[in-house]
């Protein structure tokens, strides 16, 4: 059984990565050191979402690379204001306000829907 999730980006651009998911979702800083950063959402213990700096020698060789490709889905709220917020920053509608996505700096995809 699963008790946690935490995804763990690959990153070339560990500060704008960190930026962009803190001033976007409200990600905190829950733990970092120059190579590694665990995100959380307020109130939580758990990390949400971490960051690797991909040269970092605890990954093998063959993993050293920045991500390539992952599509993450986010629930946000469903109120105008999150959603102009997220357009100014370059999200895309997909279905009227609802349903959206947007790009992370590593490429990452954001599909975004309302909560």
């Amino acid at each position: 059984m699963i008790t946690s999730l935490c995804p763990v980006i690959c990153t070339s651009r560990m500060d704008q990565t960190r930026s962009f998911y803190g001033r976007l979702f409200g990600l905190t800083v829950a733990y970092t050191t120059p190579w590694y950063t665990e995100l959380t959402r307020a109130g939580e213990t758990r990390p949400t979402l971490a960051l690797l700096d991909h040269t970092h020698p605890a990954l093998p060789d063959a993993f050293r690379t920045p991500l390539r490709a992952v599509r993450i889905t986010l629930d946000v709220e469903d109120r105008p204001e999150v959603w102009e917020r997220l357009a100014a920053e370059g999200a895309v509608p997909a279905d009227g306000l609802r349903h959206g996505s947007l790009v992370d700096p590593n490429g990452v995809r954001i599909d975004l829907q309302a909560a």
